[in-house]
């Protein structure tokens, strides 16, 4: 019998693949995308220090959010991110996808994020 492949496992599988060519570095550091059905959560990464430099998700008591699932909610997320990293005086980020398709919750917040600051 043929196991199929579970689409999280596909998901890790396309976020290596992406990891292989991106990475942050301490002037541009890398912005983070983890998506689940319930919540949004985003990080901007140091990856030469191994160090998490801002975060940011749905489950944040400043947001206030009901459902922490949907675009309105990944779009307050990438605001957040965005205040947080200008604070840090972070401008510049890649931005890593985290193997999802740039579509719907995820482009919302890379949207939210560039129109308050962050550039990628």
């Amino acid at each position: 019998m043929i196991n199929k492949v579970s689409r999280n496992q596909k998901r890790i599988a396309r976020h290596a693949r992406v990891r292989k060519n991106i990475s942050g570095t301490t002037e541009v550091p890398r912005l983070n995308v983890f998506r689940s059905n319930k919540n949004i959560f985003a990080q901007i990464i140091d990856d030469e220090k191994g160090v998490t430099l801002v975060s940011a998700s749905s489950i944040d008591k400043e947001l206030n959010l009901k459902n922490g699932g949907n675009v309105e909610a990944a779009a307050k997320v990438g605001e957040l991110i965005a205040k947080r990293a200008k604070n840090k005086k972070i401008t510049k980020v890649t931005f890593d996808r985290g193997g999802y398709l740039y579509h719907g919750r995820v482009e919302a917040l890379a949207n939210a994020a560039r129109e308050n600051g962050l550039e990628f």
